[in-house]
């Protein structure tokens, strides 16, 4: 498979690569979140609205560029390498194809319109039990004369802080899964409808905990039922499982680019660190699991491009792959940054600490790696089948 980009693909990598070293260096990083989780609005008013990075892979016909799955994991790369505090893996790597798969491209062409610009962003709730089926869903519909009730609960929604629209699945009373489209500024003061942020340990990406109790909403909100919205949720997890996957090879390659440059400046018995022979091989053992993740996520990024439908068992495997490969990738780099940074890796002025909480937060997301292995042990050529 050739993984070489295109003249188009090289300018959307360099002109975000720098962007964000202008615009989201750790200190801007720093200045968000010292408070608490937060978003960096001058940030994404920027990203979303002027450099029009919100519809990098929406249709030209509602506005987007049309580069689909490989030029939006350039930015994923990109971003995850400055943990920019933008919802940009929510709005566009998960409700945007949320709402694609659900709708079809008549139906949801009135919604992607406004993403892609960046007039709104959106924010989705997925399932507790990190996976893409409606069986790990724990809010119900209940129907009523003028549309619906409801009721339950996520322990955790990104980005969900400022949304225009939340993406709410619910199961109906006959178990029937529907989408529901929520708009938290509407609903505000209504005691219903409870949005808590929360304070977590990575504070690059807010979370917050929503509860609906007894929530009632006309009947345009249920936007999708039945096969169309349980599509729509397996499409969404899976393409937000290779964003996010894009997004961890980002910062794994900044924990390495850190720790080269480290090692080159840490003089010790006379001498530059990074000439040591065991400094030198852990940093290509760095170097190796970053371009195998690379490789990995850039390929089920164009399997998925050119796949037929995303539910294709080849796909997932691909992104599970991927998933797999860059959360290992993070992980080992992160702690490898600490490490070969001394005393310092271990202090809140070094970067490091800041893409090791990184590193743990996203090991949990969508499933984790756990998710992805069991998947391909279930799925893949060698899989284990019982009688």
């Amino acid at each position: 498979m050739d993984f070489s980009l295109s003249v188009e693909q090289q300018m959307v990598r360099d002109s975000a690569r720098d962007y964000l070293a202008a615009h989201s260096d750790s200190a801007a990083v720093r200045r968000v979140t010292e408070a608490g989780p937060a978003h960096d609005e001058a940030l994404w008013h920027a990203v979303a609205g002027d450099l029009g990075w919100c519809g990098i892979a929406l249709p030209e016909a509602v506005g987007g560029a049309g580069l689909g799955a490989p030029g939006l994991v350039l930015l994923q790369e990109q971003l995850g390498q400055r943990l920019a505090c933008v919802p940009f893996w929510s709005a566009v790597c998960v409700a945007a194809p949320w709402l694609q798969a659900s709708l079809g491209p008549r139906g949801s062409a009135q919604w992607l319109e406004r993403l892609a610009c960046g007039e709104l962003r959106a924010a989705a709730v997925l399932p507790d039990d990190g996976g893409w089926q409606y069986d790990g869903v724990a809010i119900g519909a209940q129907a009523s004369v003028d549309g619906f009730v409801l009721r339950g609960s996520a322990a955790q929604v990104a980005d969900a802080a400022g949304a225009d629209w939340l993406l709410v699945p619910a199961r109906l009373e006959d178990g029937m899964p529907a989408l529901f489209l929520l708009e938290p500024a509407a609903l505000a003061r209504d005691a219903r409808f409870m949005l808590a942020p929360l304070n977590t340990l990575d504070r690059t990406r807010p979370l917050a905990a929503l509860r609906l109790d007894g929530l009632p909403v006309p009947a345009s909100a249920c936007l999708a039922r039945a096969d169309a919205a349980a599509f729509g949720l397996a499409q969404a997890w899976w393409h937000g499982k290779l964003m996010l996957a894009a997004e961890q090879l980002g910062a794994a390659q900044q924990c390495l680019d850190l720790t080269v440059a480290y090692a080159s400046e840490r003089i010790q018995f006379g001498r530059a660190i990074a000439s040591f022979q065991a400094v030198k091989h852990r940093c290509a053992q760095m170097m190796v699991l970053v371009e195998a993740a690379r490789s990995a996520v850039y390929g089920a990024a164009q399997a998925w491009e050119t796949g037929e439908v995303a539910d294709d068992t080849g796909i997932r495997l691909d992104i599970a792959a991927a998933s797999v490969a860059a959360d290992d990738a993070l992980r080992f780099c992160a702690q490898e940054a600490i490490q070969l940074h001394g005393g310092v890796g271990f202090t809140w002025e070094y970067d490091p600490q800041l893409y090791f909480k990184r590193a743990q937060a996203a090991s949990h997301w969508l499933g984790g790696a756990g998710a992805a292995l069991a998947y391909l042990a279930a799925n893949g050529p060698h899989a284990w089948r019982t009688a």
